[in-house]
Order: structure tokens, then C-alpha cells, then sequence
């Protein structure tokens, strides 16, 4: 017995082979796709050795994704991962001084902070310390940590304007000044409200409390800047606000000295005008990214820390950690369920907005599942599902991967800004150099060089990418979808061939009666002993059959014939349902039109379930025709009857209209059915080709192959198909969230709507639009005007509004919605 050539399963005896195919195959299947694939074929050897090379090189984007970045470690083994929410955050560089003051404690595994989202995720050592504990490591030198899941920002926010109107308040003391007075007199014009040869006091006094004004404006409403330029030092990572601080601290420490000399040059103006610029902006900005990230932030954060577990004595709060498979929690009306499970005992509309976008609740009975983290709007109990997970944190825990996990373009836009800070300095310094060698004052390079570090914004540069991805994030989980992987956003627009899986996807994997041939009345008796039996094809002629015609019937001496179909006795008859050749074994011959419309059923892909019910001579009791008059007597059996069940895989509705809102592309439907169960799809003019017959192992194989000369996407189920969705460039699951699909898939549709794979693609080429407009803008601003400050063609008041604007565009850009 020798191996599938394309899967590997081992091959029946003889193996499949076709003349025109080189190898031996499991399957037809198999053998049709080697065949028409044979052009792309790859030697096993060369697959495998590009397999290492993309895992050694990072560039193969499976279930995690790139593992460039500290997130991707597996949390250590006694180690607990909580999310706090981190105040007081001006850039990126905030992101890793509060790690790296975080990481120096016992205890503390590591820390990953997002500044998008202001938010922090910490893996500790809960023997070591508490909860509680990690506040007070990350609330240091201004930054508030918080265990809030939605924090006020109110406080925040109070805390600035604050410092803003303090801020305002010194310089409108300060700023009349300069224009009754300073500005003037730089000009020649002499206005005589102040003599500086009339007396010490006439010059020293009013300049004296404007430096002491200027002194409250930094040290107070600049203090926010001056640390984050201390944290950009301590981590050896220049920012914007090492920048502004150097510019205003050395307008400051320029005009003091003057000052002290008697000189009327004074740059104060300089040093009030950047700070409050640079604050309110920075106010601003915030504003914006909080309103574009909060839903982002609202799903990362709700986590349910205890549960109310039922036990025999009554109730119990416990940590949800501590649950079991198989527990009874108890959920209180307005509270968030804790995990994932199914509901034993109560009614309630259960809020699933976070998850889906959908505003209006859904009812949930028992039997029903639902969602860890979904709020219900009345009293619950429920069943703790096997996996004790939580639908909403295994998606917080994904959207903080994709997060921390950096694109190609934020990748060139780091190795960028490591160069940036260090060049914008020789250009200041170079400036100023020049400006004193073609012989202007030192007064006048000293303020193009300020220019310089004042317009210049590497800010914009590093908000750029994460807005951009936080902005695609946020508008797919609006549309009930989940992004897992950063790639998304570059893969998708790049996407040539679109592989459907037809059973899950397509359809709906769940069996119904689309016809029925003959006597209706037959198909009632088989919805009788179908009751009994537990298959697919059993639940569709069941559901098909409604129970009012189906009266007090019994069934005895019920028999099941594996592969072939059951029977039993219903009220003295003899009843089987399933193959013509069982139905013609146990009652005889089936009516030749019924075995010739069977044979046609099946040539279309649909199941034929062969329906009889053996003549009896009984006239009383049994089933009542819904179409006789019930006032007519007993019904009459004494006749045979005979009927055939069309069965067949329902069809999503939005089948066609998908697979027609992605055309353009190459599509293909890939399936381990038969080929006559995907006549449908291969009549539908969008369709290129259908793979039929396909073990799983063959679907793996065949998607390796496709995305060897192209960029492929899988569409599946998130169950069945988790290996061909982790092995394509761009994987969709329908999967409703489960665990198989959040692993292998690079998109997750919450709610299986087809139509969103169209949304998909739009979703992640907006993103990719919108990513390159942030960095284009970011980069092109900068080009422009630090030459013109090189040139002294703007003044730092200019170049403070310039540089708040950059950030605020592209802040402003990223909130837009991406489609």
C-alpha cells in the first residue's frame, strides 16, 4: 500500500492513477486537483523548505502571525495576564519607559503597552504580587494605571484643561508685553510705554515676572512634555517631545540669560507659545483617538474577574479561574456572563452588542448558548461550557495581538524615527551654524535652530500605523467581524484567488427536505421512526414534518440499518425510510417513476430518501391526512404507499450574491463531497473551478499548492477547515468565534454572514489606503518644513501650529471610516 500523492493518506488497492497525472492517489479528488494544479506543482522537499524559511524568516502568517514582537510569548506556567488601562501616555516612547519600569520588579514577567489604546497588558507572578499591587509599579512619574475595564477619562481630561488655563492665564500677562512693547522695539519702533535707561527697576521688574511667568507655564503646564522627554532619554529613544522640550527649554534658558544682561531679546514668547500649542493639541488629539479607539479599548478590557457558581448548599463567589466544565453560574440581571456556556434555567434578552455590533438584544432560552462577556438584561443560570473560556476575552486577548504585532510599514517607520530625532538636531545645529557664519546675530540662529526642533513632528510619524490598523479594527468588529492577524491589511488587497469551501460555508451544513415525491402522507409514518434515529437526514425529514400530522402514533420494533436507512411499526404498519435498495429488500418493489426520479435526484447532488409503508387491512386509529375532513372516520391504510424525500444541504441565501461581490477575482469551490453535490456552483458563471471529492489533508495540500504562484484566500468554517485557513495567504472563518476558527483563521465573521467576505476585502484595503495617507502625510510634512525652518522662512510660533496640525490630520484621518 504506497501513499496519496497529493494528501499522503494511504491509497485502496488499486491506488487511483490516470495516464495523464504522475503519481497514485487516495481519491479522485486528489487526482483532479494534482491534474489541473500540475503547472504550480512543488516537489515535497522544496515545500517543506519553504515552510522553514517562512517560519525562520517571520513572513509566514499562520494562527499568531509574525512573532516579532514580546506579545507572542506564551504566558509562563503559573503566570497570570490581566489588562489595566494606563493614563498620562503623550507618545510612543511612553509606551516603553512604562514597560521598562514595569519589567525591573520582581514578579513581573514583562509588560506591553499600547498607546493607541492607553492600555497595558501585564504577566505577573500572583505568588509574588498582587493584583492590586501592579498600580502602584506602573503609577510612576505621572503615568495612572487603573483596573478599571472603562476608565473615567474625565479626571484626564480635567487635569489638562487645567493646566491650559494656567497656562493661558501667564500668557496673557506675559504676551502684551511683547506686542506693546518688545515686538516693536525689535523693528526700531519705540513706543515709549517702557524706558529701559530710565531705571534698573523700569527693566528688570516686568522682565523679571515675565521669566517668572514663563518659568509656571513650563515647569506646570509643560510638565506632561518635560516627562515624557525624560522617559524618551531613559529609554534611549528620542521623540517629539525630547523636540519641543529642548526648543523651549533653550528659548527659556537663552532669554534668562539675556535677561541677566540687560538684553530686550528675550525669547519667552517662544518658549509660552510652544508649550501651550503643544498642550492643547496634544488635548485635542487625544479626544479624538480615545472616541476612534474605545470600542477597542470597551472589548480588551471587559473581563468578568469572579462568578457566582450554584453548588448544593446555595451559592458561592468564586474567581472565574476556579470554574469547571459543567458548573451552574448564576447571572444576575444587568451583569456580564463570565464564560462561555448554555443557558439551564431562566429567559432573558442578552445584550451582544460589543461582539456583533448589533444593537438590539437577543433572546436567550435554555439550551440556548451564549457569550462570556454579553450582559443579560434578566436573571440566567448557566452551564459552564468544556472549554471554560470567554468569547469576549479570547477577543480582547486577539485584538491585543494584532495591536502589539507591528506591519512592515510600522517596521520601516520605527527604523525611521531612530534616525529622525538624532538628524533633526545636526539640522538645528547646522542652521544655526550657518546663520551665524553668513553673519547674521546669534539671536537670529539661535531662533532658527528652534525653528527647526519646533516644526519637525515624529509624533505624526509614529501615530500613523496604529490609528490606521486601530481605525480597520474598529470598523470590522462594527460589522460583526474579528481581524487576528496584522497582515490582513497588507495581504487582502493583493489577493488574486478567493478557495470557497462549499459544506459550512456555502451552505449551511445542515440537512432539509426540499422536496417530496409521491404519497405526503408516507413521509409523515417516516417523520414517526425518524424521531428515533439520530442523523442529519433524520432531523431534516423530522423538521419537515409537523407534529400535528403526525397524531399518537407509536413506533415499535424501530431497527436501524447502518448506511442504508431504519425502520419500524407504526400503529401495526410496517414503515422504511432511506436507500431504494432497502425500501425494495424489506417491502418489495419501489414504483418505477419513483426509482427513475432518484436516480435524477441524485445526479443533481441531493440525497433521495426512499419513503414505504406496507399495506394493512387496519381502518381505525393511526395517522390522519391533514387534507381528509376530520369528521370522516377513521382513515383507511389499507392501500401501500410509497413517497421520496429530495434531501440536501441548504444553501445560504447570500451564496450567490457573494461569491458575484468578489468577482474579479479567481474563485474556486473546494469540497469533500461528491461532484454531483456542486452542480450548482459549477454552472454559476462566477465560479472558475470546482474541486470535489477532496479529503481534508488533499484541502491543505491543494491550498499549498495554489499560493505558489499567487496570493490565496480560504474561506471556511473555522472548524473542518483550520488547517487549509492557517495554511492560505488571507484565512475567513465562519465560525461564530469558536476557539478552531480564532486560531487559524486571519479574520473571524462573528455572525457567518457570507457578504462579509466582501466586507473584508474593503475593510483591509481602506486600512492599507488609509495607512499609507497617515505615513505619506507624516513624511511629506516634514520634508517641507524643516527646510523652510532651516531657511528661517517661519517663526516658532508658526512652526508650534505646524507641527500640532501634523498630528492633528492624521489623528483626525485615522477616526474616518476606513469604508
Amino acid at each position: 500500500m504506497s501513499d496519496c500523492s497529493l494528501c499522503e493518506l494511504p491509497t485502496p488497492d488499486p491506488p487511483v492513477t490516470a495516464s495523464a497525472v504522475d503519481g497514485e492517489f487516495c481519491c479522485r479528488g486528489c487526482l483532479e486537483v494534482a491534474d489541473v494544479l500540475e503547472a504550480a506543482d512543488l516537489e515535497e522537499s522544496a515545500i517543506r523548505e519553504r515552510a522553514r524559511e517562512d517560519r525562520d524568516d517571520g513572513t509566514h502568517t499562520d494562527a499568531g502571525g509574525p512573532t516579532d514582537t514580546d506579545s507572542e510569548r506564551p504566558v509562563p506556567d503559573g503566570f497570570r495576564e490581566t489588562f489595566l488601562s494606563v493614563s498620562g501616555m503623550h507618545c510612543t516612547t511612553c509606551e516603553a519607559f512604562v514597560s521598562l519600569s514595569g519589567e525591573r520588579h520582581d514578579g513581573i514577567d514583562r509588560v506591553d503597552v499600547n498607546y493607541a489604546t492607553e492600555l497595558a497588558r501585564v504577566v505577573y507572578d500572583p505568588e509574588t504580587l498582587a493584583e492590586d499591587d501592579l498600580l502602584d509599579t506602573l503609577s510612576v512619574h505621572g503615568y495612572r494605571a487603573s483596573l478599571e475595564t472603562n476608565p473615567d477619562t474625565t479626571r484626564a481630561d480635567d487635569d489638562v484643561i487645567q493646566r491650559l488655563l494656567v497656562g493661558g492665564f501667564c500668557a496673557m500677562l506675559v504676551m502684551p508685553w511683547y506686542v506693546f512693547y518688545l515686538y516693536p522695539s525689535y523693528v526700531g519702533i519705540e513706543t515709549g510705554i517702557l524706558s529701559v535707561d530710565s531705571s534698573p527697576a523700569g527693566y528688570y521688574v516686568p522682565m523679571g515676572m515675565m521669566g517668572l511667568l514663563t518659568t509656571v507655564v513650563i515647569g506646570y503646564t509643560g510638565r506632561p512634555v518635560l516627562r515624557s522627554a525624560y522617559a524618551s532619554l531613559r529609554t534611549r529613544r528620542p521623540n517629539m517631545d525630547l523636540l519641543i522640550s529642548v526648543a523651549a527649554l533653550s528659548a527659556y534658558a537663552y532669554s534668562t540669560v539675556g535677561l541677566a544682561l540687560g538684553q530686550t531679546h528675550l525669547y519667552y514668547d517662544v518658549s509660552i507659545a510652544v508649550i501651550l500649542v503643544v498642550t492643547l493639541g496634544g488635548y485635542y488629539e487625544g479626544k479624538i483617538k480615545r472616541r476612534s479607539t474605545e470600542r477597542l479599548a470597551a472589548i480588551t478590557t471587559t473581563t468578568v474577574r469572579d462568578a457566582t457558581r450554584r453548588t448544593a448548599d446555595g451559592t458561592e463567589i468564586v474567581p472565574v479561574s476556579e470554574l469547571c466544565a459543567g458548573d451552574e453560574v448564576l447571572v444576575r440581571a444587568g451583569d456580564r456572563i463570565p464564560v462561555d456556556g448554555t443557558v439551564v434555567d431562566g429567559t432573558a434578552p442578552v445584550d451582544e452588542s460589543l461582539l456583533t455590533g448589533e444593537s438590539l438584544p437577543v433572546t436567550k432560552r435554555p439550551g440556548d448558548s451564549v457569550a462570556g462577556g454579553t450582559i443579560a438584561h434578566e436573571p440566567l443560570v448557566v452551564d459552564v461550557g468544556a472549554d471554560v473560556t470567554s468569547t469576549l476575552d479570547r477577543i480582547g486577548e486577539l485584538l491585543w495581538s494584532i495591536q502589539t504585532t507591528k506591519p512592515s510599514a510600522q517596521r520601516f517607520v520605527d527604523r525611521l524615527s531612530t534616525v529622525f530625532v538624532p538628524l533633526v538636531f545636526v539640522v538645528a545645529i547646522g542652521a544655526g551654524t550657518v546663520q551665524l557664519l553668513v553673519g547674521e546675530p546669534p539671536s537670529s540662529a539661535l531662533l532658527t535652530g528652534l525653528t527647526v526642533l519646533v516644526v519637525s513632528c515624529p509624533c505624526a510619524m509614529g501615530l500613523a500605523t496604529p490609528l490606521a490598523v486601530a481605525g480597520g479594527l474598529r470598523d470590522a468588529l462594527e460589522r460583526g467581524m474579528v481581524v487576528t492577524n496584522h497582515s490582513v491589511f497588507e495581504t487582502a488587497p493583493d489577493v488574486d484567488t478567493i478557495v470557497f469551501d462549499k459544506t459550512g460555508t456555502l451552505t449551511a451544513g445542515e440537512m432539509t427536505v426540499r422536496d417530496v415525491l409521491g404519497d405526503r402522507n408516507a413521509l409523515t409514518l417516516a417523520g414517526a421512526i425518524e424521531r428515533r434515529d439520530r442523523h442529519p437526514v433524520a432531523d431534516a425529514i423530522v423538521d419537515a414534518v409537523d407534529d400535528a400530522r403526525i397524531g399518537p402514533s407509536s413506533v415499535e420494533q424501530f431497527e436501524r440499518h447502518p448506511g442504508r436507512g431504519v425502520e419500524g411499526i407504526v400503529d401495526g404498519r410496517r414503515v422504511v425510510a432511506g436507500s431504494v435498495a432497502l425500501l425494495e429488500d424489506r417491502l418489495g418493489r419501489f414504483p418505477d417513476e419513483l426509482s427513475e426520479a432518484a436516480v435524477g435526484v441524485r445526479a443533481d447532488g441531493y440525497l433521495p430518501i426512499a419513503v414505504g409503508v406496507e399495506p394493512s387491512l387496519e381502518t381505525d386509529g393511526g395517522v390522519v391526512d391533514p387534507g381528509r375532513d376530520p369528521t370522516a372516520g377513521p382513515a383507511d391504510f389499507g392501500a401501500p404507499s410509497f413517497a421520496l424525500a429530495v434531501v440536501g444541504d441548504r444553501e445560504r441565501d447570500a451564496w450567490r450574491d457573494a461569491i458575484e461581490s468578489v468577482d474579479g477575482r479567481k474563485l474556486i469551490v473546494l469540497t469533500g463531497d461528491d461532484e454531483s453535490a456542486t452542480r450548482r456552483f459549477q454552472a454559476h458563471d462566477s465560479v472558475d473551478r470546482v474541486f470535489a471529492g477532496v479529503p481534508p489533508d488533499g484541502k491543505v495540500e491543494t491550498i499549498r499548492r495554489l499560493a505558489s504562484d499567487r496570493t490565496v484566500a480560504m474561506v471556511g468554517d473555522g472548524t473542518n477547515d483550520a488547517p487549509a485557513l492557517a495554511e492560505a495567504d488571507l484565512g475567513i472563518a465562519m465560525g461564530g468565534g469558536t476557539d478552531s476558527a480564532a486560531e487559524a483563521a486571519d479574520v473571524v465573521v462573528l455572525e457567518d454572514d457570507l457578504l462579509a467576505v466582501e466586507t473584508t476585502f474593503a475593510l483591509a484595503s481602506g486600512s492599507r489606503r488609509r495607512l499609507r495617507e497617515n505615513v505619506g502625510w507624516a513624511l511629506l510634512y516634514n520634508a517641507i518644513a524643516i527646510p523652510l525652518a532651516a531657511t528661517g522662512a517661519i517663526n516658532p510660533l508658526f512652526a508650534a501650529l505646524a507641527m500640532a496640525t501634523s498630528s492633528i490630520l492624521v489623528v483626525t484621518n485615522s477616526r474616518r471610516p476606513v469604508c
